[in-house]
């Protein structure tokens, strides 16, 4: 039986979830995605020379913005008390280019999956943005949820290009 999706009402209008009677529990979420663009383009980021400054700095730090604002960007999101994120930047040379992954943790009724996926979104963004300049062929792709952890649904890992978890 396919699961039902829980932001639409009898009428199929959009309405936001009531968590009002869920238990508290410690949820978490990874999200990467890939920024892949020319080896010039990705030595310049990483020596720093970008003439917008600290490309990788700036995106880290984009991406939690973006984490603690998911609420206001994407409707009938929960506003949640995020307890951590954090958002890694690493090169990849067979890209080449950069992988980004954010990790989001909260206390609470509902899960952080979209909160870890708008943090790699927006770094994703700000790489590009930062970077255009010399290389507007950049691609961005392979933004996914990897991991989640906690809540009613169970937890969630994919492996590869495949899922593992309950119901999959």
């Amino acid at each position: 039986m396919a699961a039902a999706l829980t932001h639409l009402g009898a009428q199929g209008e959009a309405n936001m979830v009531d968590v009002g009677d869920k238990a508290e529990t410690v949820r978490t979420a990874v999200a990467e995605g890939f920024v892949a663009m020319r080896p010039e383009t990705l030595d310049m980021i990483l020596a720093g020379d970008a003439k917008k400054g600290d490309v990788l700095g700036t995106a880290r730090i984009a991406g939690i913005m973006a984490a603690k604002k998911t609420h206001e960007l994407i409707p009938l999101c929960h506003p949640l008390l995020l307890t951590r994120i954090s958002v890694d930047i690493e090169a990849d040379a067979a890209l080449p280019g950069l992988k980004v992954t954010a990790l989001t943790r909260v206390t609470g009724k509902t899960g952080v999956e979209m909160e870890a996926l708008s943090a790699v979104s927006v770094a994703c963004l700000t790489i590009y943005d930062m970077a255009k300049a010399v290389d507007r062929a950049m691609v961005i792709s392979g933004i996914r949820l990897v991991e989640k952890t906690g809540g009613k649904s169970g937890d969630y890992k994919v492996t590869g290009d495949r899922t593992t978890g309950a119901g999959r």
